[in-house]
């Protein structure tokens, strides 16, 4: 029986989905199965597709005769699965050396684990060539469900990437469906829901590698900050009106969440207005207002406590702020 499913939608990225096959070809397992979903593509992906097929018996190919929309080829990857672990893999992206023999061994190891998953890297269209550095000898912390739904409402903004994460198949079958009522955001939504079916394992390695490219999806939330905070927002939403309602600390965690997001958006918003992107900024600021149960009467520095990173660019920020009083016309400093 096969170890591990991948499942690999496709619309229109006829271009990427030989990268993105042959990088799941060339990992260290043999015991797998591939499954390209194909949502009507008018390019020449389907085509592509079933020459990775002829060539490859562990490659099938559903080709959608209409777009039925992407949740339809996600879900239909979950009820395709049988093996014992699962990846969902968009054709614009693709696997690094090793990933799947590292999340294989460690969901072996840790009966309890739910789902594995690690780092992204992002290739741009003005990226020749990818360029980072890998961990030499990966490391895995395993966190209870409880502990990484705490982290996930700490860091709402900060949440495993799709294309890293390897899910045991039978808890993917038990938490269900992608949302099609969160057009961004399904996926974290479904990690949390993951997360109640038991532990996670977290690899500092390099999983995957995300494709940034302007006939994404996603394009408007990710050039819309407060769009993509919005989405996020919907997440936490749905989840802890589904299956997070039954937790006991549901509604701690929930405030977490949303005042996290709200931290998020005032200094985000801030970086915004000081690098001459005011109307942005200001719709940043007004959306931390609404959602700050505190209000806003003194920047949340708490925040910057929990993201340290950050607590670097606040002073460059302050540095900034400081600097424009001063060039401001009319202001003066004393001598």
């Amino acid at each position: 029986m096969p170890k591990i499913d991948i499942a690999i939608p496709c619309y229109q990225y006829g271009r990427f989905l030989r990268e993105c096959v042959s990088s799941v070809q060339s990992q260290y397992v043999s015991d797998l199965r591939i499954l390209i979903i194909d949502n009507a593509s008018t390019d020449d992906s389907v085509e592509v597709a079933r020459e990775l097929a002829r060539d490859d018996p562990r490659i099938e190919v559903v080709a959608h005769k209409s777009n039925l929309g992407p949740h339809a080829s996600y879900n239909e990857a979950i009820d395709w699965a049988s093996s014992d672990y699962f990846l969902l893999l968009d054709a614009d992206d693709f696997l690094l050396p090793g990933c799947l023999d590292r999340a294989i061994a460690v969901l072996d190891s840790n009966s309890n684990v739910a789902f594995s998953h690690g780092k992204i890297a992002l290739l741009t269209p003005q990226m020749l060539e990818l360029s980072f550095a890998q961990v030499t000898q990966p490391t895995w912390s395993i966190m209870s469900g409880a502990a990484f739904l705490d982290r996930a409402c700490k860091f709402a903004t900060d949440m495993p990437s799709a294309p890293t994460v390897v899910r045991r198949t039978d808890a993917q079958k038990k938490v269900g469906y992608y949302r099609k009522e969160l057009a961004y955001t399904d996926d974290i939504e479904l990690w949390l829901r993951l997360a109640t079916q038991g532990d996670v394992a977290q690899t500092d390695a390099i999983q995957a590698v995300r494709r940034i490219h302007a006939s994404q999806a996603t394009t408007s939330f990710r050039d819309e900050p407060v769009n993509d905070l919005k989405a996020h927002e919907a997440a936490f939403e749905s989840f802890f009106a589904h299956e997070g309602q039954i937790l006991p600390n549901r509604d701690k965690l929930l405030e977490l969440a949303l005042r996290n997001m709200a931290d998020h958006a005032y200094w985000s918003g801030l970086s915004h207005i000081i690098r001459g992107y005011r109307k942005e900024g200001m719709t940043l600021i007004r959306y931390a207002s609404r959602n700050s149960k505190f209000g806003l009467r003194h920047p949340p520095l708490r925040y910057l406590t929990l993201h340290r990173s950050l607590m670097y660019r606040s002073r460059e920020i302050l540095s900034q702020l400081s600097l424009a009083h001063r060039e401001r016309p009319g202001s003066h400093e004393r001598t």
